[in-house]
């Protein structure tokens, strides 16, 4: 089962590992440690061997075998030590009661071996009297094919794996302590330096919905810092979605204000009686005009949202831009006439500017456009021009833009970065009929084209708004937002 908490996990993963460390290195060291053991046993036998096969050669030229054999092995017997024949066939032989011609043990001498030369091993002995494993030393006295024994073997019994344990009990806690002292803290700094900032980060979530998310520092491993990073910049842009709600619901209220007040009066003074003859034409007239501008405003609301979302498709044709500013130029030519300014379409002669984009969009484009021109220059103006011109979009992608501009008061410092927001406007007293959401609209279909809106003050004087939109066809009934 594992631990529910990272840290938990952490740290379980760092004890198995360390308790890997541990098996590992004392598997290692215990083949070591027996080999060495091994290699001492045979190096002690060895020995034994160098002081005792000279007298055993001299009791065989003396014919002294037997009585010598038996002495010498009663003599390694105080010391650990049994010494054996190997027969003629290169196996152990026991020793007593005469030499026993059939032998009892495995092979340890080859047909090959010379006089002299010392082989050494262990062996597995559950026979006359001898039951386990022995480390041996035989040296060869004769060559193979000559009669009685072939060589002589010294067996100790192989104490090496105890032994191998024995020191392996002294030193494992030694290792086993370096590694808690080194592989610990270790542990304990990296599951904090992941841990931490995740819980920080948890608590901070926690804070999001009442508002109070703040900036964490990016602390930790790469991936916890691109997490902390992503969070900052998800708090900071839910704060300004915040921010904007409350701007919105502040100017929803602001902007409908104003044509409930208009109705509420006129209605009371109908209700009352206050108005009557032309006063009651008028108060419905003014009611009428006031209910008018809010379903403006509220289709209008709705209309920004479907773009946004999608629910509102963009479904491109093949359209020339000049036929589309002469519509426009047309459309809006008698309010611009009437109001005393020039409209003009401006667009090199000759040029041909064809694009894919849904024509009815095009038109609510430029027309909110204009629209914010008139309202923009009413009284203080006497132009304005609708132009168009080829243009590149990020990536190099071939694109038309769209500009209207006008010989207005232009915008404010810094103002210009919010015409495209929702609700606003440059005058602060907020005066006029427009619902603050045209330029907004704007944006919204240019996006959703796969282009961009921008807005910028023009020299002399004035201001150019326009947007950006790609020659590229998107597939019918799909939006080229994003």
């Amino acid at each position: 089962m594992l631990p529910r908490s990272l840290g938990g996990r952490l740290l379980a993963a760092f004890a198995l590992l360390e308790l890997s460390i541990v098996i590992g290195v004392g598997g290692a060291l215990f083949v070591a440690l027996r080999g060495l053991h091994q290699d001492a046993t045979y190096a002690a036998l060895s020995d034994v061997a160098g002081s005792v096969v000279p007298q055993v050669r001299d009791a065989i030229g003396s014919g002294q075998l037997r009585g010598t054999v038996l002495e010498m092995q009663d003599q390694l017997a105080t010391r650990g030590y049994d010494l054996l024949l190997v027969g003629a066939d290169g196996r152990l032989r026991p020793i007593g009661n005469g030499l026993k011609p059939d032998s009892f043990g495995p092979v340890v001498l080859a047909g090959d071996a010379l006089p002299g030369q010392e082989v050494h091993g262990s062996v597995r002995l559950t026979d006359a009297g001898y039951d386990g494993t022995y480390a041996y030393v035989a040296t060869a006295l004769r060559r193979a094919g000559n009669a009685g024994p072939r060589a002589i073997a010294f067996l100790t019994q192989d104490r090496s794996a105890a032994l191998a344990l024995a020191d392996l009990g002294r030193t494992i806690p030694v290792v086993v302590l370096v590694i808690l002292l080194i592989a610990t803290p270790l542990a304990v700094a990296l599951s904090r330096s992941v841990t931490r900032p995740l819980r920080r980060l948890a608590d901070a979530t926690v804070d999001i919905p009442a508002g109070r998310a703040t900036a964490l520092p990016l602390e930790g491993p790469a991936e916890v810092r691109d997490l902390t990073g992503t969070f900052n910049a998800m708090a900071g842009e839910l704060e300004a979605t915040r921010r904007r709600e409350s701007e919105l619901l502040a100017n929803l209220r602001h902007d409908l204000r104003t044509p409930l007040t208009v109705i509420a009066g006129f209605a009371t003074a109908l209700r009352d009686g206050t108005a009557t003859g032309d006063g009651a034409q008028t108060a419905a007239k003014a009611i009428e005009e006031e209910a008018g501008r809010l379903e403006r405003l509220v289709a209008e609301v709705g209309a920004v949202e479907r773009i946004r979302s999608g629910e509102e498709s963009i479904r491109p044709e093949m359209v020339d831009a000049g036929e589309v500013l002469d519509a426009t130029a047309t459309r809006f030519g008698p309010r611009a006439t009437a109001a005393g300014i020039d409209l003009g379409v401006a667009m090199a002669p000759g040029l041909s500017l064809s694009m894919a984009a849904d024509r009815l969009a095009l038109d609510r484009m430029l027309g909110n456009l204009v629209e914010n021109a008139l309202a923009a220059t009413a009284g203080v103006g006497r132009s304005i021009v609708v132009q168009a011109g080829p243009a590149t979009l990020q990536g190099d992608i071939a694109a038309i833009r769209f500009d209207v501009i006008d010989d207005g008061p232009g915008f404010a410092d810094g103002s210009a970065a919010h015409a495209f927001e929702r609700f606003w406007r440059a005058d602060p007293s907020r005066a006029g009929q427009g619902s603050g959401l045209g330029l907004s609209i704007v944006r919204e279909l240019a996006v959703a084209h796969g282009g961009i809106a921008h807005a910028e003050n023009h020299a002399p004087r004035g201001a150019r708004v326009g947007f950006t939109l790609p020659r590229v066809t998107w597939p019918a009934g799909q939006s080229g937002r994003g």
